[in-house]
């Protein structure tokens, strides 16, 4: 991998920031100023309208209720003309003002009249004139003075006792109104993008500074330098503090599980030292191979012997002795196989491949494959159901550990000749069982099963061919994988044990 540093070219974190946040504001305050030239028109025009209708309708109710001359009407109507910049008049049915709201009456009457008669024709109408509502008694348009070129909205008809109502109102304050709130949202839209532009570097500022220490002390602890320490400023913490906090545990876990490594490399230079003691094992091995073999080796050779010299000639001795050799010659290549296992377990060449696997169906398939070896030798088989159960641990091995305790337990059985497979679930854990009934372990024999070529009865072991080291390939097996075995004496057999665990 190159040596370069790979961040060089990175962007800053708080540029970054920065900008999310600057364009996030200028993006809203656009946004918001698109809605207002877009929209804020019409939104003004519909409140006209509706103002123009309350006014319409109030002088409605008012005439009905021949309420129109009291003072009441005329505050009312007032406050409604003034908010609102409406104006109004009211004619009775032989053109008599009843009421006006500006002093402009002549022209409204004119202007009603004409709207009344003829609204396409005459001095004060616009050749566009637009009705955007017809009611029951009222109609409201958009038109233009053609002598003064503005545009108003109208709301004219008969009211009560056939009087005639024009309300209308000025649009150019409308649009001028709009042209000011633009402006002004402009302005102040951009005072407060510089203003939060400010608030944000400063912000920024605040929070990318501890991450940028962050960053230097893991680049001192790349290097394998735990000097540098994270320290937080003032005294309110967030996530940033307790990740520098974390950094800082991490430096010294890292810091002193190097002074372990080191320690641990020079306790290793002087296990060089115990190459003398691996010697004198190879010694003791070779010596009980050789003495474990002499036996058979003797039998070959005697055997052979006899055949060569023809000490019996009929046909059955002959095969006889030629079932003895193979037999001896069996029982010594299956020696040979199980003591090169063996090595290679102690001498660590043979390392455990963990892994995760279903004991129940591993152990049904076996006693499956095994059926025949039960029933030779009439021996009954108990293993309950269970649901599946997931262990860790090398699976090829603790078959191999299970086949061992399956044929010593076939080999041993006695009395009702039964062999019990068990699970029992434990804390993380399940343990294996294989019970046979039968003798139980001499107590002076129980703490020595687990050593290489040792036998309980000599005499059935040979009768059966064992070697001797099936039980220590068992602990050989169980102690590379770190885990509990064992072996129970009862007063009608023997139970043989190992763990895994399920987690």
């Amino acid at each position: 991998m190159p040596d370069g540093n790979k961040f060089d070219k990175t962007h800053s974190i708080r540029f970054e920031i920065s900008m999310a946040f600057m364009l996030t504001m200028v993006g809203t305050f656009g946004l918001c100023l698109i809605i207002n030239l877009l929209f804020m028109e019409n939104f003004y025009v519909q409140n006209k309208r509706e103002a123009i209708l309350e006014a319409y309708k109030s002088i409605d109710t008012a005439i009905s209720s021949g309420d129109i001359a009291s003072i009441e009407f005329d505050l009312e109507l007032r406050r409604i003309c003034e908010r609102y910049d409406i104006e109004m008049i009211v004619l009775d049915g032989d053109s008599r003002t009843v009421k006006a709201s500006t002093s402009n009456a002549e022209l409204l009457a004119k202007i009603l009249w004409e709207n009344m008669i003829n609204p396409s024709s005459g001095d004060f109408v616009i050749e566009n004139r637009t009705v955007l509502d017809v009611g029951e008694n009222y109609t409201l348009q958009m038109d233009e003075d053609r002598s003064t070129g503005r545009q108003y909205l109208e709301m004219w008809g008969i009211v009560g006792n056939g009087n005639l109502v024009l309300v209308r109102s000025t649009l150019e304050s409308i649009k001028d109104n709009v042209t000011i709130s633009n402006t002004f949202m402009t302005y102040v839209g951009i005072i407060a993008i510089v203003a939060g532009s400010i608030v944000i570097l400063y912000i920024s500022k605040r929070v990318t500074d501890p991450i940028k220490r962050l960053y230097y002390i893991s680049d001192d602890m790349k290097k394998l330098n735990f000097e540098a320490k994270y320290e937080a400023q003032g005294t309110y913490h967030n996530e940033i503090d307790a990740l520098g906090e974390n950094m800082n545990e991490l430096s010294e876990t890292l810091e002193t599980t190097i002074k372990e490594l080191k320690n641990a490399n020079i306790a290793l230079k002087h296990d060089v030292d115990k190459k003398e003691q691996i010697d004198e094992m190879r010694k003791e091995f070779l010596s009980n191979v050789s003495h474990e073999l002499k036996t058979p080796i003797a039998l070959i050779q005697g055997y052979a012997e006899g055949l060569k010299e023809g000490v019996n000639d009929d046909e059955e001795s002959k095969n006889f002795y030629c079932e003895v050799i193979m037999d001896e010659a069996n029982k010594m290549n299956i020696m040979v196989k199980k003591l090169l296992t063996l090595n290679q377990l102690e001498f660590g060449n043979d390392s455990a491949n963990m892994d995760r696997f279903d004991i129940v169906e591993m152990i049904s398939n076996y006693i499956k494959s095994a059926e025949l070896l039960a029933k030779q030798k009439d021996v009954t088989i108990k293993f309950d159901e269970y649901d599946p159960i997931f262990v860790w641990g090398d699976e090829f091995k603790i078959e191999e550990v299970l086949q061992n305790y399956y044929s010593n337990a076939l080999n041993h059985i006695d009395g009702e000749k039964i062999v019990e497979i068990k699970l029992v679930k434990k804390i993380n854990k399940v343990r294996v069982s294989v019970f046979n009934t039968g003798k139980p372990i001499p107590a002076d024999s129980i703490g020595h099963i687990w050593e290489k070529f040792y036998k309980v009865d000599k005499a059935r072991t040979r009768e059966y061919g064992g070697s001797g080291v099936g039980l220590s390939i068992v602990k050989a097996i169980m102690e590379s994988m770190h885990q509990d075995y064992g072996v129970i004496n009862y007063d009608n057999g023997v139970e043989f044990y190992f763990e895994l665990e399920t987690k």
